[in-house]
């Protein structure tokens, strides 16, 4: 149970029709991190109360026209917008990360993997800002281990704006070796500066590829994406004063 788990923070994890990981984010919230949680639906809007929105893995709309351009236009996503503007946390994760590119809430795009194949398998991630509201709990450039599961995980952004991303310290998490070191073989789908989660200009949207969600448990192989739920809710609890 979370050292945390006694300050109640509302959390809301959107579903669309597609969605495969919205359960494990659900469980994760509700199990180890010991908080309130609710799905809300795509035809929905999330409710004005929640601190924290999730907006989950899967193939949304089957990834028509291309991932979450579709789930993008949904209803729901003009009070994740709203909440956004209000300050309040939002983290997209795998096609989450998408939607949130396509809905202009973060910047930049994800193509396919500069292997052409979908890649499912632990990853090495370094923590590069762990000052933003989604990483307190992490250590300076701490080294963790979370799983991927994607086929379009490739980031790109024009120089300019990756640029920008990078003089603000907008990149949160890189992929990387164990030892920390940014080797092109530890990045399972080259994008660009090894670029695994971004956050907005406000740093209250975090994208990211690699699924936090599928590492909170020492079942499932590993904790260490425990933390950055944990974060959240340090953050939120912080703010209430």
């Amino acid at each position: 149970m979370s050292a945390v788990a006694t300050d109640r923070v509302k959390f809301a994890v959107v579903v669309f029709p597609g969605s495969n990981c919205d359960r494990d984010c659900l469980n994760a919230v509700k199990g180890p991190l010991g908080q309130h949680v609710q799905a809300v639906w795509h035809r929905d809007a999330v409710p004005d109360d929640v601190d924290c929105i999730i907006v989950p893995g899967g193939f949304s709309y089957g990834d028509a026209l291309r991932a979450g351009a579709l789930a993008a236009l949904s209803p729901v996503m003009e009070s994740v917008r709203r909440a956004a503007d209000d300050g309040k946390l939002v983290l997209g994760v795998c096609n989450g990360f998408q939607v949130l590119l396509e809905s202009g809430l973060l910047p930049g795009a994800l193509m396919k993997n500069t292997g052409l194949r979908f890649v499912c398998r632990d990853v090495f991630l370094r923590v590069d800002n762990w000052m933003s509201p989604f990483t307190l709990d992490y250590g300076p450039n701490q080294v963790i281990r979370v799983p991927v599961a994607h086929g379009y995980g490739n980031y790109y952004a024009p120089q300019a704006d990756l640029d920008a991303l990078e003089e603000r310290g907008g990149v949160v998490f890189r992929y990387c070796d164990e030892h920390g070191n940014l080797d092109s073989g530890a990045n399972p789908n080259g994008s660009l500066n090894a670029i695994a989660g971004i956050t907005n200009e406000r740093g209250n949207v975090l994208g990211m590829m690699p699924h936090p969600e599928r590492a909170c448990e020492g079942i499932l192989g590993s904790r260490d994406g425990l933390k950055l739920f944990e974060s959240m809710v340090k953050r939120v609890v912080a703010l209430r004063g």
